[in-house]
């Protein structure tokens, strides 16, 4: 009797250990196609130049019963800055600001999320120029769901302020350009 009561334990104290393992989110690819990196900086105190990163890639760890398990991870290809002004973007892209030769990719990996399925304080760790800072995004959750070609996905935004000086960008644009507001739009598909 005291043997089968010792083989059992094992079992009971797998079970535990399942029991007690914290849950992993599901892992998401980024639809480049439904996702956008934009940002906004004052032009000399008279108007708002507006601009996006075409090229960058993903995932996403999310789990809505569990949204502090969930996590982003970004490159951005820097050289794919795009103001919508072609003369403006070259010299975006030269040594005045992004050195995108230098420097030719940036990144966002997520730490921490507080909050809840539907909003929360992401966060992480950005590099730029370089230069590695914290930062925390205001995130909302936009929706998710089946889709109608078979797959699962899930959308949110997350917005922050940065100070260029921080990244060591330091080109004189004036005392109303000295931060700039960063919206990050993305949705994933859930991988199979």
């Amino acid at each position: 009797m005291q043997v089968a009561k010792f083989l059992r334990l094992p079992g009971c104290a797998f079970a535990l250990a399942l029991a007690t393992t914290p849950a992993i989110a599901a892992d998401y690819t980024i639809d480049l196609s439904h996702s956008f990196i934009q940002f906004r900086i004052s032009h000399l105190g008279y108007s708002v130049l507006n601009g996006r990163f075409n090229d960058f890639a993903g995932t996403l760890q999310w789990d809505k019963a569990k949204p502090a398990a969930s996590n982003i991870a970004l490159t951005i290809k820097t050289a794919s800055i795009d103001s919508n002004w072609a003369e403006r973007d070259k010299h975006i892209r030269s040594k005045d600001f992004l050195e995108v030769e230098k420097f030719p990719d940036a990144s966002f990996k997520s730490t921490k999320f507080t909050g809840d399925a539907t909003a929360g304080k992401l966060e992480g760790e950005l590099t730029l120029h370089g230069v590695t800072k914290p930062v925390t995004l205001d995130v909302k959750a936009v929706g998710e769901g089946d889709d109608p070609w078979g797959g699962y996905r899930a959308g949110f935004t997350g917005t922050t302020t940065l100070k260029r000086g921080d990244f060591g960008i330091n080109y004189n644009l004036g005392p109303s350009a000295e931060t700039m507001q960063f919206d990050l739009f993305v949705e994933g598909i859930k991988k199979k």
